[in-house]
């Protein structure tokens, strides 16, 4: 089972090596409720994203992670199937 969590700044992190986007942490995490694409972010990004998670962490995230429309969603998705070990 993973304990740590993914955060905003590792999100943010993710977003600028698997997109080519960069967003400022603290802006993601105050706007955590706007859309992906407010950040320039499209699924194709996000779908990086989700892979790159799954290989650092080892464990599959469920199929419809990509479909997350915000970064509080997503995160939420990905910690919660992270540390019930799935």
């Amino acid at each position: 089972m993973i304990t740590t969590e993914v955060t905003f700044d590792e999100l943010a992190a993710l977003m600028k090596q698997a997109a080519g986007i960069t967003v400022d942490p603290k802006e993601l995490k105050d706007a955590a409720e706007s859309p992906f694409d407010s950040f320039g972010l499209d699924s194709l990004g996000l779908l990086g994203i989700v892979g790159e998670l799954e290989n650092r962490y080892g464990a599959s995230l469920p199929p419809d992670s990509e479909r997350c429309r915000t970064p509080r969603e997503f995160l939420a998705l990905v910690n919660s199937t992270l540390t019930a070990g799935a």
